[in-house]
């Protein structure tokens, strides 16, 4: 369900699988949060409540990257670094029709469309934004690197699928796509946390695309992703 990466006093840094709910749901199966939480519990030897707070969240269909506060002073401060985008994602994912363009900035406000869906518009009012760059894999795929400005729901979601790009296994942008999961995750993480800086890449470990050699090969070429030339804002 899920890997913890990194412990610190502070927070705690897990990768999660992909198809695992955020939050429990119900008869259906228990959330991260829960998991991780029992499992510090686990750790620490304890018959009292462990704290644990959620400072950001990812879709059920995405693995990767997740921080988790472990006290209170520590969620406020990391809920700051989140609200004033102090803290860089980068994500991957995989599509397999050809884009409108292949990197670059989409940006536009985002709304209610149908099933649950959103879209994105050509207003700029409050506008979801990604920079990104895309990289040619086998069989006439792609490697995306995205790096969101905005935390929208659905945002890289949506910014694939407006550019004619939707991802590989995602149930409600591409939902005639047969995959062995949603083809988004979270790759990378950095910030800075009380005068400490913290880098964190954890590549994927699931799915027969993201697991191509093609894929290992462009991701040991980029390396670092912040140190991508990125396109201009």
């Amino acid at each position: 369900m899920f890997k913890i990466i990194a412990q610190h006093p502070d927070f705690i840094v897990v990768n999660k699988e992909a198809g695992v709910n955020f939050h429990d749901e119900g008869e259906i199966g228990t959330g991260l949060h829960s998991l991780v939480k029992a499992q510090l519990k686990t750790q620490s030897l304890t018959t009292e409540a462990v704290e644990l707070f959620p400072v950001h969240r990812l879709d059920k269909m995405t693995s990767g990257l997740v921080i988790f506060a472990k006290n209170l002073a520590a969620a406020q401060a990391f809920g700051i670094l989140f609200s004033e985008h102090l803290i860089e994602k980068y994500y991957l994912a995989i599509a397999d029709k050809k884009p409108v363009k292949k990197q670059g900035l989409i940006k536009g406000d985002m709304a209610k469309s149908r099933r649950g869906m959103l879209k994105l518009l050509r207003s700029m009012v409050n506008p979801a934004i990604t920079q990104f760059f895309s990289y040619s894999t086998i069989n006439k795929q792609r490697l995306y690197l995205l790096k969101p400005h905005s935390g929208k729901t659905h945002q890289l979601r949506v910014a694939l699928a407006s550019i004619g790009a939707p991802i590989i296994g995602d149930p409600l942008y591409y939902s005639q796509s047969v995959a062995d999961r949603g083809y988004l995750h979270a790759y990378a993480l950095r910030f800075d946390y009380l005068g400490d800086s913290f880098e964190f890449i954890c590549p994927p470990a699931s799915g027969e695309y993201f697991l191509e050699e093609s894929v290992s090969v462009q991701l040991a070429e980029i390396k670092k992703p912040w140190l991508v030339k990125w396109p201009k804002l």
